[in-house]
């Protein structure tokens, strides 16, 4: 059986060029790597209906007929994960330390029976400009789950794997219609964005998809004991595998002023600890001068940010550039002397890798899955605003500490690859299936 391919089902919830979000990029590339080792389909909410990839088919929910799901679903099957939805959020954002506002939408016994087919107006959902994250998720969510049920009957596959919460009921959907094995990978958990008292919906659904699982693929030790600690997984099922990064052609240009430039990047939110960005330049400006320090990304946060940074006093020594895409993110890098990632909780943290491409230094946080692959950057809590704040100091004062610390970064993002993660993707496929 070892020589054989394995066939791959995957569901993902973004793909580019639809949907460029970190999760997105991250499927992507392993998608793209795993195709070399496996027979691989691939089905998302929504795809352009002219897409192609080289080694994998992506199959939209949105180039989807009624009546091509009709035709499925000549056989009865009852959609057990959704019949347990008694209640689930009105308002949800999966990037937010919340679940949106107050207030859940209750289903009825009639409300349930929904749950039993597959409608018209479900198909409508995956459909149209709306972004795949706004109006009602939940139901989005629900339904996603019912119509992979039905076109996992289409295809001829050894296992399931499913990535990120929002594809975990699909997850467990196909694993009952089908009784293949389930892999789930854990890209990030609600106790990232919202804590130990992370609990609700999403919690829920997290726990339920990875209790369900044969194997859980979390992006980082670190992911792993959270899955562990705080979702009571069993540990034996929890095979960590780094993300990757894409090559990138490196380059480098002239800032239009004389200071270093200390760079943040990601979504504003509590989870990434642009707060705490805040305060390390307050720290940094305090001992010298010859800094700028830059914000780069949106989210619910900036507002408050960009009102704190007046407060801090640092208001002309840091500049918000709001959301950039990639060509821009990979401008800034060009120009960037120091990388800070002073996250609350990150899974993995992939644009760390990306900055030790251009060969910048990166002082992160200690709660990171990305500290476990670079050895060679300068770490702290991060909550020691102090130390983090040290660790800059140092780095744009001292030539030879900041090459020592810029070499080891090259060294140590070496093996980190989509291409490596494939092949240990493919390891617990074979333990799962028993090859």
């Amino acid at each position: 059986m070892e020589d054989r391919r394995i066939k791959v089902l995957e569901l993902g919830w973004e793909f580019p060029p639809l949907i460029n979000g970190g999760l997105g990029v991250a499927c992507m590339g392993i998608s793209k790597a795993l195709a070399k080792k496996v027979d691989l389909a691939v089905i998302v909410p929504k795809a352009a209906p002219d897409a192609s990839y080289d080694g994998f088919t992506l199959r939209g929910v949105n180039t989807l007929s009624y009546g091509e799901l009709q035709t499925t679903e000549a056989q009865p099957y009852t959609y057990e994960s959704c019949a347990m939805v008694s209640k689930a959020p009105i308002n949800l954002d999966p990037y937010a330390s919340t679940e949106g506002t107050p207030g859940t939408v209750t289903f009825t016994q009639e409300g349930k029976l929904l749950f039993s087919k597959v409608h018209h107006a479900d198909l409508d959902l995956f459909t149209g400009k709306e972004d795949l994250y706004a109006g009602d998720l939940a139901r989005k969510v629900i339904e996603f789950s019912k119509i992979c049920a039905i076109m996992a009957r289409k295809y001829d596959f050894d296992l399931v794997h499913a990535h990120d919460w929002m594809t975990y009921l699909a997850g467990v959907e196909v694993k009952r219609a089908t009784g293949k094995p389930l892999v789930v990978h854990l890209h990030a958990s609600q106790f990232d964005r919202a804590g130990a008292d992370a609990r609700g919906w999403i919690y829920d659904i997290e726990k339920y998809g990875m209790e369900q699982a044969d194997a859980v693929i979390p992006v980082s030790k670190y992911t792993g004991t959270v899955a562990a600690g705080h979702y009571g997984i069993d540990p034996s099922k929890i095979f960590p595998v780094h993300n990757g990064a894409d090559p990138v052609r490196v380059f480098h240009s002239k800032k239009k002023f004389p200071e270093k430039l200390v760079l943040f990047l990601g979504r504003l939110t509590a989870q990434k600890g642009p707060e705490f960005f805040l305060q390390i330049a307050a720290k940094v400006l305090e001992q010298t001068d010859n800094v700028r320090f830059v914000m780069a990304g949106t989210g619910e946060k900036l507002r408050q940010l960009i009102e704190t940074g007046a407060f801090h006093g640092v208001g002309d020594k840091f500049h918000f550039t709001g959301f950039l895409n990639k060509a821009k993110v990979n401008e800034l890098l060009s120009m960037t002397d120091v990388y800070c990632m002073p996250s609350v909780s990150e899974p993995f943290g992939l644009s760390a890798l990306e900055a030790a491409q251009f060969n910048i230094p990166a002082v992160i946080s200690k709660q990171s899955g990305v500290a476990e692959v670079m050895k060679g950057a300068l770490k702290a809590d991060f909550w020691d605003v102090n130390m983090m704040a040290k660790h800059i100091v140092d780095l744009i004062t001292d030539d030879e500490l900041y090459k020592r610390v810029a070499e080891q970064s090259a060294q140590d993002i070496k093996n980190s690859n989509w291409d490596t993660a494939a092949e240990k993707m493919l390891r617990v496929y074979h333990h799962v299936l028993g090859w």
